[in-house]
């Protein structure tokens, strides 16, 4: 599963790929329509469309991108598993289902970074980070949440240490991930954050653009030449 030359600086990339470049900009344009506006609607269908919509513009990316097929597969269906998970998300009420939907996306991505290089070290730390916050967190939970959350926390570390490893904007983006939950989690179960809401979803938007953007391969590369 070879995202290709990830450490390549991302402006020569692009431009060495214009196709993708112009297909950046519907997510660009409408995560600043979903951060500008959806705070100020109540939960709802139109809310949910506007949250959603930067995530779809990054699928619709990866389809316009060479890369290989089979790692492009695996994180569109890790986007379209957030989709789901965003929209619940805009109803209380789904909460849990928002978080069933990001588990999904959690085990695509986990199988997009694959297992080398294996950096057991970062494991480590990934799960000390998710026990740590956890024990923050937990008794602030009620009973019913205290469950999926406590096993929702290890499958995010899980994705945090394979992304670290891999390298490149997906470890900035797993990073960006993981404090997008962690100002999320914080923000509905402890005390409100200021801007909250706000912070929770430009790290979010930026974490889904890097990992999507890691598929970006230089064209004389020899990886690039065999996909």
């Amino acid at each position: 599963m070879d995202g290709g030359e990830e450490g390549a600086p991302l402006k020569r990339l692009l431009s060495q790929h214009p196709r993708a470049g112009r297909w950046l900009s519907p997510f660009l344009l409408t995560c600043s329509v979903s951060l500008l506006w959806t705070p100020e609607l109540q939960p709802s269908w139109p809310a949910a469309l506007l949250k959603c919509l930067p995530v779809v513009c990054l699928v619709l990316f990866l389809g316009a991108v060479p890369t290989t097929w089979v790692h492009t597969s695996l994180l569109q269906g890790a986007l379209l598993c957030s989709v789901v998970g965003d929209a619940c998300l805009v109803w209380p009420e789904t909460f849990l289902h928002g978080m069933a939907a990001f588990a999904a996306a959690h085990l695509f991505y986990l199988r997009a970074f694959g297992l080398f290089p294996l950096r057991p070290s970062l494991l480590l730390l990934a799960l000390l980070a998710a026990a740590t916050y956890l024990s923050l967190l937990l008794p602030h939970l009620e009973p019913a949440m205290a469950g999926p959350v406590a096993a929702y926390a290890p499958l995010l570390a899980a994705v945090l240490w394979r992304g670290l490893a891999r390298g490149g904007s997906t470890s900035h983006g797993v990073l960006l991930f993981a404090v997008s939950d962690a100002v999320l989690a914080w923000d509905a179960f402890v005390w409100p954050l200021p801007h909250g809401r706000l912070v929770t979803m430009t790290t979010y938007y930026a974490a889904q653009a890097l990992i999507a953007l890691s598929v970006l391969r230089s064209p004389e590369s020899p990886r690039a030449r065999a996909a």
